[in-house]
């Protein structure tokens, strides 16, 4: 099996394809791309300071300068810390509890904001109606059960920005540590969990936050709504990171990236794993060996360990959706769907891109972390 010289991609990663004399993959050239367009260092830091004066500009007479996703994580809770403490903005942090955060995720949320005396921005969803839209994508076969989730906190983010009328949006990703998910493993657009739950699901959807095209246009074009992810420009080191929260806001470790979440742990730990072999951990992994963080021989050797999960998740989430035993085991060998953009949305893709231009594709396809 064809591996790639520098990560630990390998041949069965969609859409890949290896350089013929060094043998470096694909996806190693796009993150070269990036950090070229995304350098750190003294140029990063500039460009950080930037940003950050425009954000300041941009709040002046407001309340706050910018809106802040948090979920617990150290990506999120490291960002509040040096966006607020470092630079000195203020910020909204803005959460969407889906009702399956961990107690851990909850307590480094608040911890991490209080201590830093940062307001919370939050939606919360019905649990029963979002249980049944979570039994609707187990019940439709399909690999993306866990997309409500982001597309929900998008639309938080935004609802977020529109009611405090805050131009900014601030978003903890860093291709550097997650790396880019392959083409054809995520998939998520408003239509698509619509479309998945009327089919499916038992119970109408009155307090899930779906986010609409249409929305989304009004948003980033017409209310002129930007997305930033300060930590492109950081020379970010997630271990530091780590210690630096626990020491200064007590926060803690839960076990893995994506693990702050028990659905979300599940999906990453269980259902990726064992009805689709696909283990999102290779690129993590992935990412730290292109940085030298990892050697790829530690990196192959975990891969080959069972992924982190809590002894009774599987359980819990069986009985929390209302699953015997055999019917969950009859949800885990239904015929596998693939995910198909429905004709619908690719009729208003293509009307919205030939409208709009170039701009509409980096907010309809951007580069996708994980």
């Amino acid at each position: 099996m064809l591996v790639c010289s520098r990560c630990i991609y390998d041949e069965t990663v969609p859409n890949i394809s290896f350089d013929p004399v060094d043998g470096v993959c694909s996806y190693c050239r796009q993150i070269e791309a990036m950090e070229a367009e995304y350098p750190t260092g003294a140029e990063g830091l500039a460009r950080l300071d930037k940003m950050v004066d425009e954000m300041r500009a941009a709040g002046k007479g407001k309340k706050y300068d910018a809106i802040i996703g948090v979920s617990g994580g150290c990506d999120s809770s490291y960002l509040v810390h040096q966006m607020k403490e470092v630079y000195g903005l203020r910020l909204l942090a803005a959460h969407f509890d889906n009702t399956w955060n961990s107690t851990i995720a909850t307590e480094n949320i608040h911890s991490v904001l209080e201590k830093l005396g940062v307001d919370l921005f939050t939606i919360v969803v019905d649990n029963k109606e979002y249980d049944d839209i979570y039994r609707s994508f187990l019940s439709a076969g399909v690999k993306d059960i866990d997309c409500p989730t982001d597309i929900a906190l998008a639309t938080t983010l935004y609802k977020a920005a529109e009611k405090f009328g805050v131009k900014y949006m601030i978003e903890g990703h860093s291709f550097r540590t997650e790396g880019i998910a392959p083409l054809g493993w995520v998939y998520m657009d408003g239509k698509y969990i619509q479309s998945v739950h009327e089919k499916y699901g038992t119970r109408p959807m009155k307090t899930f936050p779906n986010l609409w095209m249409k929305d989304q246009l009004r948003w980033m074009l017409f209310s002129g709504i930007k997305k930033v992810r300060p930590l492109y420009y950081m020379d970010y080191d997630k271990e530091a990171a780590k210690k630096l929260l626990a020491e200064k806001y007590g926060w803690q470790w839960y076990g893995g990236h994506h693990l702050e979440n028990r659905f979300t742990a599940f999906v990453h730990s269980y259902f990726f794993p064992t009805r689709w072999d696909t283990d999102f951990r290779i690129a993590g992994y992935s990412a730290y060996c292109r940085n030298n963080w990892m050697p790829r021989e530690e990196a192959l050797a975990l891969m080959r360990e069972p992924p982190h999960i809590e002894s009774d998740l599987v359980d819990f989430v069986k009985k929390r959706l209302g699953y015997s035993d055999s019917e969950f085991s009859q949800i885990m060998n239904l015929p596998k769907k693939p995910t198909r953009i429905s004709s619908h949305i690719k009729r208003h893709l293509k009307k919205c891109v030939h409208s709009f231009g170039p701009c509409i594709r980096q907010i309809l396809f951007p580069r996708v972390s994980i």
